[in-house]
């Protein structure tokens, strides 16, 4: 999926670009706040109760109050311009719902990775995801009350992160914050495509 202008048939009316974003990060970090404070329709939701299944499966360490998780995906939709609509997709945390991940990332054109500095190991799946599939993302540490704060640089040596995938903090409870985490990614992912050669024709 690409984000260029749009331009539509005969007088000039413009067709908005529909970019997927995914959103992903372990249990309990703040994936399904996200899409819901940022979208501007109501998100479609997949939560269910926590329940005895899980028990001796999910890790809820640090995040002993939650009482729900994602079981497939969140849904939202953000208007960036009127050129440009991005659809986000939270991924489920939990690793035994992994398996949607490859469907929810077909086509992504990035990916925003939460942190918990609480619970910080628990991004190194989502990263190494990522990375294998030569997604573009940013890590946005998401900052809980009364959790112990880091500096990015902290952050970024401890995810062992390549220099250039961009480290910033964000609350996912407001939605400027947010939007400006998705407004990062976006130029991340930009300023990796000016970076690309050029293809060379025959």
């Amino acid at each position: 999926m690409d984000f260029e202008r749009s331009d539509g048939p005969a007088g000039g009316n413009r067709v908005p670009t529909a970019t997927k974003i995914l959103i992903a990060g372990g249990f309990g970090v703040g994936k399904t706040t996200m899409v819901g404070t940022v979208s501007e329709t109501k998100p479609l939701r997949t939560e269910e109760v926590l329940s005895e299944r899980g028990v001796g499966v999910d890790d809820i360490s640090g995040v002993e109050e939650k009482s729900t998780t994602t079981v497939a995906m969140d849904f939202g939709r953000i208007t960036i311009s009127e050129d440009l609509v991005l659809y986000l997709f939270g991924t489920p945390g939990q690793d035994r719902f992994w398996f949607v991940w490859d469907e929810l990332a077909l086509g992504a054109l990035g990916a925003v990775v939460l942190a918990d500095t609480r619970r910080l190991a628990d991004c190194f799946p989502s990263v190494d995801y990522f990375e294998r599939q030569g997604t573009p993302f940013i890590v946005a540490v998401n900052c809980f009350d009364g959790a112990r704060q880091y500096s990015l640089e902290e952050v970024q040596m401890a995810l062992d992160l390549d220099p250039d995938v961009p480290v910033m903090l964000c609350d996912a409870r407001k939605r400027e914050s947010s939007k400006e985490v998705l407004i990062t990614l976006l130029q991340h992912v930009m300023k990796g495509r000016r970076r690309e050669p050029e293809s060379v024709g025959p």
